[in-house]
């Protein structure tokens, strides 16, 4: 799968504030990659547990990521966050998951 073509959403419980911010800190983090994603989008949980499967890569808090088991069958790449808000730790499981 080619970086530049990959697509990521992220979750929050309701979709609003925290997936935004989430959004704001992912695009940062894949910047300063040079990585340009086909797209990005926030949303609450109960459309990302129904939209994942559409998605290569899914970000959300920790305690969430069981929620998209299904989307992990069919190869969406799941990964929980302990703080959504960190663009360290956003960085570091984009590394660990070959993304950077």
């Amino acid at each position: 799968m080619s970086k530049e073509n990959m697509s990521f959403m992220v979750c929050c419980a309701n979709g609003a504030g925290s997936s935004l911010m989430m959004k704001m800190t992912m695009q940062k983090v894949l910047d300063k990659a040079g990585i340009k994603p086909s797209k990005v989008h926030h949303c609450a949980l109960s459309e990302g547990k129904t939209a994942a499967a559409q998605y290569d890569v899914v970000f959300c808090a920790q305690n969430f990521a069981g929620m998209f088991q299904s989307a992990k069958e069919k190869g969406t790449l799941v990964i929980g966050l302990r703080n959504i808000m960190s663009p360290q730790e956003m960085e570091q499981k984009m590394k660990e998951n070959g993304i950077l």
